[in-house]
């Protein structure tokens, strides 16, 4: 069931976004060489807190995730969970965050470059990016979903990248995972009709290589099945009268 926002609940998210995108950005700037990914769910976990939130990561779903960020790394799509793995330069990172304040949560994810890294590495995030702004300015009052959609899929597959498609974007607000879907391939002009009150976390995930990913033992890390490099761009999303807006920003 599709559950629209008021423009309260619009605003109520936006707050819990805000916290997201302050924790982002704090572990962008720790994010370095030698580092442990542990350490990186210390400092967000410390932050949501701080802010009168909680991780809405932790202990959700089954296996209960154990930690309050996803840090995948370099052929890891999603999901990876914090440790004492060390961070090395040239490694692509991306984290995923989730807060919940008040009853409300909100998404996003972000890949950082660890160091310098390799120009394909370089480009494969610009390219992530980019297919999320090309879904964005398709999220507007009577589109479907299917236009965001192709316009991921076309945008990464014009550079021979893999498309993800056992994972999608989707609703969130009232919980972490509402309907409906957002796949990040499809159909132009097909799907659900967009209406204002949607809020959406819209979340390429490209593989440098194929679309096929597997999980690990763990029940939770996904990873590319060729082993080639992933990145992913996340933010949430709420579509209005006048078009989108974004609720994760800083």
């Amino acid at each position: 069931m599709i559950r629209l926002k008021s423009s309260e609940d619009i605003a109520r998210i936006r707050a819990a976004g805000r916290i997201v995108a302050e924790v982002l950005a704090a572990l962008r700037e720790r994010a370095r060489p030698g580092v442990e990914t542990i350490e990186l769910d210390r400092i967000a976990r410390a932050m949501i807190e701080k802010a009168g939130a909680v991780p809405s990561f932790l202990g959700y779903g089954r296996p209960p995730y154990p930690a309050s960020i996803c840090t995948s790394i370099d052929d890891q799509v999603v999901h990876g969970i914090p440790g004492r793995t060390r961070l090395h330069e040239g490694s692509l990172l991306s984290v995923d965050v989730g807060a919940c304040l008040d009853g409300f949560h909100a998404d996003a994810a972000r890949t950082f470059a660890i160091g310098a890294v390799a120009p394909d590495a370089a480009q494969l995030m610009r390219v992530t990016e980019e297919c999320f702004w090309k879904a964005f300015a398709a999220a507007i009052p009577d589109n479907r979903i299917g236009d965001l959609s192709s316009a991921v899929q076309r945008h990464a597959e014009s550079f021979g990248y893999g498309v993800v498609r056992q994972l999608t974007g989707h609703g969130v607000g009232y919980a972490l995972h509402e309907d409906p879907d957002v796949p990040n391939f499809g159909t132009a002009g097909r799907g659900l009709r967009i209406r204002p009150g949607l809020v959406i976390a819209v979340e390429p995930m490209i593989n440098a290589g194929t679309a096929d990913v597997e999980i690990l033992e763990d029940g939770w890390t996904i990873v590319t099945r060729d082993r080639a490099l992933s990145s992913h761009y996340e933010h949430t999303i709420a579509v209005t009268e006048d078009g989108p807006v974004v609720l994760t920003a800083e």
